[in-house]
């Protein structure tokens, strides 16, 4: 399916926000202006991306509304877009969460907001080409094309800590993609190719060549996730980031690390996927338990909230290396889960901030009585973020636990454990919140919230549900893909009769 009746929708689609982020610069700069610009445009990027969803071939495991065109054939390079069920729900949840974070803003933004602006779009059109992009080069471009906006987002809008979390974030992320850039340039020397699907279909490397390949790509995917130990530049970035910038980076950037595990590390290195499975398993429960336990421990409600991050992304780390079709479609939902459920917590704890100017649990209480709104949200989404049987939560951690049990059932059963812990720490911040006595002068003037607050959380609430009640909208996409990508892996993973790599 090369694309809608004609219309090259996937490009559209990624560079719209990017078109739309130079114009900014032409528009008026005085008053609501640029706001009203740039959230016109990530409603139309939402808008365009909806076909996506609604024209699917449903039962089709490869890749739809593709669009290639060559860019510079001598070297190898092309540009290649295409999305299939692994990535489709990833780009839609970019850009549901697109409008939704201008929205966020809309109040919180007075230094340069045209700048800021201007940075949100084209972080917008880099996390998209992440998702969309089928050649290699393309692929490093775009997630390269990332990281520049959000280290000046977090360090230029961020806390008071924010220089120093910017560049954390970018020494960690560097790194890993300085690697990753060097094994793309190996891959291209044997299979003489950019292509990520001529590769798949023509390349088998030699298992040592995959061993030291997979490491470089699975550090650059690990440290974006992040995979413990290499999480700790997530909660100095969450924490400093303005509430915006931890939306995204809960919502979407984290996610790039996981996809590219299950897209690239995975099918491009199976025999090397198998042989480090055992470790991943290992590190993906650590990180359930470890961020769990941490996150209990914490007084800071956004640094509650970040710590979670690396408990949920252990378990969809879980679901991928438990190497089956339930786990790894699980998976793929749990990105979505997550997006949805810890970005409308960063909201939430931001909307409370924005009141209160504090985030320590202890400075709260009784909130409830004065912002029954607010609370009936907070409840709402901590249900979700626990895996509240109805929410979506629920769906794919079940899904992830069953598709370990299979073959992996010490480390299904220790994830289950952080299953508990989840909902101990999210229902203990609720209750240090909103119950009790309403026993602080400063609490007791707490306006709830308002009509533009309410618009932004009610889209993801009513997300919570669809998936909660209605997931084969979702598996139904996904799990075709899934299907042949696991049973491309398991049949790769076994050493093949003729190898290249080992004469080079």
């Amino acid at each position: 399916m090369q694309s809608l009746i004609g219309i090259p929708l996937l490009s559209i689609i990624t560079f719209l926000p990017l078109i739309g982020a130079l114009i900014l610069f032409l528009l008026p700069k005085q008053g609501r202006v640029p706001w009203y610009w740039a959230l016109l445009v990530t409603l139309a990027t939402f808008v365009l991306s909806l076909p996506l969803f609604f024209s699917w071939k449903m039962g089709e495991p490869g890749y739809q509304f593709m669009e290639r065109y060559p860019w510079a054939p001598s070297l190898g390079i092309n540009y290649i877009l295409g999305v299939d069920g692994i990535s489709l729900f990833l780009v839609l949840l970019t850009t549901f969460l697109g409008p939704i974070v201008i929205l966020a803003s809309w109040e919180n933004i007075t230094d340069r907001p045209v700048t800021y602006l201007f940075l949100m779009l084209v972080l917008e059109t880099g996390m998209l080409g992440v998702f969309l992009a089928l050649d290699l080069v393309l692929f490093y471009i775009f997630w390269e094309l990332t990281l520049i906006p959000m280290y000046f987002i977090i360090g230029v809008w961020g806390g008071p800590r924010r220089v120093y979390a910017a560049v954390k974030f970018f020494i960690y992320t560097m790194a890993g993609s300085a690697l990753m850039l060097v094994a793309i340039l190996v891959l291209r020397y044997y299979s003489g190719t950019f292509d990520l699907t001529e590769i798949l279909a023509k390349t088998r490397l030699d298992y040592y060549v995959q061993w030291w390949l997979f490491l470089a790509f699975a550090l650059a995917f690990a440290i974006k996730v992040p995979v413990f130990p290499f999480h700790t530049w997530l909660p100095d970035a969450h924490v400093e980031a303005p509430t915006a910038g931890s939306v995204i980076l809960a919502g979407i950037l984290l996610k790039m690390g996981t996809y590219g595990f299950i897209r690239f590390a995975l099918p491009l290195f199976p025999r090397a996927a198998v042989a480090f499975t055992n470790l991943f398993l290992t590190l993906a429960v650590i990180g359930i338990l470890y961020g769990g336990m941490v996150a209990l421990r914490q007084r800071d409600f956004k640094k509650l909230v970040a710590y979670s991050s690396v408990a949920h992304l252990g378990f969809v780390m879980l679901g991928i290396f438990a190497l089956t079709p339930q786990g790894m479609s699980g998976a793929v939902l749990q990105m979505i889960n997550h997006g949805l459920s810890t970005g409308a917590l960063f909201l939430l704890v931001g909307m409370i901030y924005d009141r209160r100017h504090s985030r320590m649990l202890d400075d709260f209480g009784g909130v409830w009585a004065v912002m029954p709104v607010y609370g009936a949200f907070l409840l709402v989404t901590a249900m979700s973020s626990a895996g509240l049987p109805g929410l979506n939560g629920f769906v794919g951690e079940f899904t992830i636990l069953v598709g370990a049990f299979w073959k992996h059932r010490l480390a299904a059963s220790l994830g289950a454990v952080g299953v508990i812990v989840a909902a101990w720490y999210l229902l203990h911040a609720f209750r240090t919140v909103m119950q009790g006595p309403l026993d602080k002068p400063e609490n007791r003037k707490l306006t709830d919230l308002t009509k533009r607050e309410v618009l932004i959380l009610v889209p993801i609430t009513v997300m919570f549900f669809v998936i909660g009640l209605f997931p084969n909208l979702f598996f139904d996409r996904i799990n075709p893909t899934v299907i042949e990508t696991h049973k491309y892996v398991i049949q790769h993973a076994a050493p093949p009769i003729e190898v290249i790599g080992a004469e080079k």
